[in-house]
């Protein structure tokens, strides 16, 4: 058993490694929020031309993309937020549960 006591990080290690984990999971989740407002925003701009030959007293199909798009973003945060909390990383996985949150009432507010 003494060797499992010598193979621990020390507080600074923990620390340094935590950190790292920290930035590199929210970089991880700034990257998939850019890409699905891409995918959105290219959604956007091909509605609106496909628009432009309608009357105006059509109303527009239904458009559940960002309902898809900010919920699988969510729940894809929400995975990784329990992960990192079994694991043993409160802080972070804190942080992702509040990014989770703030995504699901996203979600919820683009509801059709």
């Amino acid at each position: 058993m003494p060797e499992l006591a010598d193979k621990q990080p020390s507080g600074g290690e923990g620390a340094l490694t935590a950190g790292c984990l920290l930035i590199l999971v929210l970089v991880a989740d700034v990257a998939a929020g850019l890409l699905v407002v891409i995918v959105l925003a290219v959604r956007g701009l091909g509605r609106m031309d496909a628009g432009a030959g309608r009357t105006a007293t059509s109303a527009p199909p239904l458009d559940w993309a960002p309902v898809l798009g900010f919920g699988s973003l969510a729940l894809a945060v929400g995975v990784t937020a329990v992960v990192l909390l079994r694991i043993g990383h409160q802080v972070i996985g804190a942080v992702q549960l509040t990014v989770c949150l703030l995504l699901a009432v996203h979600t919820l507010s683009s509801w059709p």
